[in-house]
């Protein structure tokens, strides 16, 4: 087989994998729905230009969001859709990218992305800041009885948000990067894996094996969100992943992180490794693990921004 023919049957597959790995997400919206954006406020510092939006992408529920560029930056920006985490904590939503959490470091990303030159979008996932007023356990089980899936319907907004980046005119829609930790960073590498038009991908101390996870008894550690149906009958975690390469992608964990089995870990890198090298990019899969925990470091914070100023 030719190389041209090899890159394209890879192509072709992953294609497929792609389709299939969107089908268990359970019953969604029309992808092609208008997307209409209502600006509610825009706040301009020294160095930030912050708009509030609420978007209507799913035509179920609408969903607030924050745009943040740098100010006097005028152009095409590249941009990281950032996924906000959960810790049980249902009210930050969208906030930990504009004001940051305990767990992570400061300055907030949408001000440090700033500093860097990029463009920043986080939107409300379902059941978190804006969009809390049903709990994440009734709303899991209202979907199930509908054929929806929560995490399916959550990735189905991201995706959204990211066809709405499409439309804006301050946007360089070839270099676009995902990033998040903990339920952030599973958005990220699913989005990144669904999606090739996302270039770069950084997910922080959530790349969870499945097997290794279920060995450790450690499936009450993520909540009902992460579960959906028949995923383990059709993939692996580095499959799923597999779908990023070559696109560069960055993997951060804690050695004391229990929702990340160093097993799995080392499972993952080694798989992702072998990949990336037959799709002719092996330096773009990195993880590198921290003498940590369930958090974001201050190394981890400075790592994450090198990988931006390589790649994005």
């Amino acid at each position: 087989m030719s190389g041209n023919s090899s890159i394209q049957s890879v192509a072709s597959s992953k294609a497929k994998q792609r389709k299939e790995l969107y089908q268990l997400l359970g019953k969604l919206p029309e992808r092609k729905r208008p997307i209409t954006v209502e600006l509610i406020s825009t706040q301009e510092t020294d160095e930030l230009i912050t708009e509030k939006l609420l978007l209507d992408i799913n035509g179920l529920e609408k969903a607030a969001a924050y745009f943040t560029k740098p100010k006097n930056k005028p152009g095409r920006l590249p941009i990281v859709l950032f996924n906000h985490s959960h810790f049980g904590q249902y009210g930050v939503g969208k906030n930990e990218f504009v004001l940051g959490r305990p767990e992570m470091q400061q300055p907030p990303y949408a001000l440090a992305l700033a500093r860097a030159g990029y463009a920043g979008l986080c939107i409300d996932s379902w059941c978190f800041g804006e969009r809390q007023g049903r709990g994440e356990m009734d709303t899991f089980k209202e979907m199930l009885w509908n054929g929806q899936v929560l995490w399916g319907m959550m990735v189905y907004d991201h995706l959204r948000a990211l066809d709405y980046l499409q439309t804006r005119p301050d946007i360089d829609v070839r270099r676009i990067a995902t990033m998040g930790m903990s339920m952030g960073s599973t958005m990220a590498w699913w989005l990144a894996a669904l999606d090739e038009r996302i270039k770069v991908c950084v997910d922080l101390c959530c790349l969870t094996d499945y097997q290794s996870l279920l060995e450790a008894k450690g499936l009450g550690l993520h909540g009902i969100y992460y579960y959906v149906p028949s995923l383990l009958t059709q993939f692996t975690t580095w499959q799923i992943n597999g779908l990023i390469s070559p696109r560069p992608h960055f993997s951060l964990a804690g050695r004391f992180d229990p929702l990340t089995p160093l097993a799995g870990l080392e499972k993952i890198n080694q798989h992702l490794t072998e990949i990336y090298a037959q799709d002719g990019n092996p330096s773009a899969w990195k993880l590198v693990i921290y003498e940590s925990g369930h958090q974001e470091t201050e190394a981890m914070r400075a790592d994450i921004m090198s990988f931006y100023r390589q790649w994005l």
